[in-house]
């Protein structure tokens, strides 16, 4: 790895201050190696760092864009679904029928762990294009052990790529697998007597997740999961008041999750749970936009208790088939009516925190060297246009990757 110095630019720090977006104009940034050893106006870099420069002509910096909620492994597609909906028919009703999840399940299961790595590998190339440099990855499209092993061999075979970190999530607890469709009790036994043990032991995920809603599984449920994921170390999240509340976000926080995530149907209780917990709101405007639901989150209350928001794709084969985390940051601001500031922070500061990492999301001294260089005139052009606006520039732990 090399050392350089990025100067002549405009550097969207995200750090929280009393400059919008933390902005460092007309500035430099050092990096050693795979880090960030100095940052600031480009007239006061240290005579000491001697290094290649790197001129930018003006040109704005943002730190590696983050990801903090996929569901990108997966077999099939679910385009007769979509089209079902088109035609009226809601989420629940097509679940309910054994579509949805189920589907996949099927789809995914029949793949072979060679056919699951070929087809997520070009998914998240759409996103590493953006300049996506961190993402999170959830099973859950398996619902029996060998599939979510299977899914989860699959992450880590992705997480090899240089050119992005790949966080792994087991998301056993997404939806009832048909053979255990009158036994319910039974397959959370599976979840936390063989599932959760093989995962622990093979260490192929950081954190463990449910889908708490009607039409998945109670709190009482999840609390049972929580319990045992944590004996084992696992991080938390929570898919939560999607669909209705059903005290998720509160289950969450009492529980220190990471982040509860969708959040359409959050109450206030809900929200104090979560700033209490430093549980940080996940919004998902890609779900909220295909499934046209009709109930936005509760920014307000989310924003009057100081609960951080991240915004991440969603990006899964029903409800959120989305590649863009570009185009989630424009329909944060325009349908969630999130500030330009505040949908960028969502994708980097705020989803680092939602994966529990300190080591990135914002440019500063002792940060990991993820960084994207875009050509754009104001920070609130990310949010501002849909399309036309890929990187110039995206350097991974200090080394360019495009």
């Amino acid at each position: 790895m090399s050392n350089k110095i990025w100067t002549e630019v405009n550097l969207v720090t995200m750090q929280i201050g009393d400059k919008p977006y933390g902005l460092i104009s007309d500035a430099a940034i050092v990096v050693e190696s795979d880090h960030i050893a100095w940052i600031g106006p480009k007239d006061e870099i240290p005579n000491h760092y001697d290094y290649d420069m790197v001129y930018c002509e003006g040109a704005f910096m943002t730190p590696g864009l983050i990801d903090c909620h996929t569901h990108l492994i997966y077999g099939g597609n679910r385009i007769d679904e979509f089209e079902k909906r088109l035609n009226g028919a809601s989420y629940e009703e097509i679940a309910m029928a054994g579509g949805g999840i189920l589907s996949t399940v099927k789809a995914t299961r029949d793949a072979t762990e060679k056919e699951l790595v070929t087809s997520a590998q070009k998914r998240l190339a759409c996103l590493m294009d953006e300049g996506v440099t961190t993402a999170e990855i959830k099973s859950g499209y398996g619902l029996d052990v060998q599939t979510e092993l299977k899914m989860l061999s699959v992450a880590k075979r992705l997480n090899m790529s240089p050119r992005i970190d790949i966080l792994s999530t087991f998301l056993g607890a997404h939806a009832l697998p048909p053979e255990y469709k009158t036994n319910r009790s039974g397959y959370i036994d599976l979840i936390i007597d063989e599932m959760l043990p093989a995962i622990a032991k093979h260490q192929l995920a950081q954190a463990v997740d449910g889908f708490c809603e009607n039409i998945g599984f109670t709190c009482d449920e999840m609390e049972k999961v929580f319990v045992a994921a944590k004996k084992y170390g696992f991080d938390l999240k929570l898919h939560a008041e999607q669909l209705s509340d059903q005290n998720g976000a509160q289950l969450a926080a009492k529980y220190g999750a990471l982040s509860a995530d969708h959040l359409e149907h959050l109450s206030e209780a809900g929200v104090i749970a979560m700033k209490n917990s430093g549980t940080v709101a996940v919004l998902l405007p890609g779900a909220y936009y295909t499934l046209q639901d009709d109930k936005l989150p509760p920014l307000d209350l989310i924003r009057k208790h100081n609960v951080p928001m991240a915004v991440a794709t969603d990006s899964n084969p029903g409800s959120s088939p989305v590649l863009s985390l570009k185009l989630m940051i424009n329909m944060a601001s325009t349908i969630f009516k999130l500030t330009p500031e505040e949908s960028l922070a969502g994708v980097t500061r705020n989803a680092a925190k939602a994966l529990g990492l300190n080591d990135r999301g914002v440019l500063g001294v002792g940060k990991n060297a993820d960084m994207v260089l875009w050509d754009i005139t104001h920070p609130a052009e990310l949010a501002y246009q849909v399309g036309g606006t890929n990187p110039i520039s995206i350097i991974k732990n200090g080394e360019i990757i495009k």
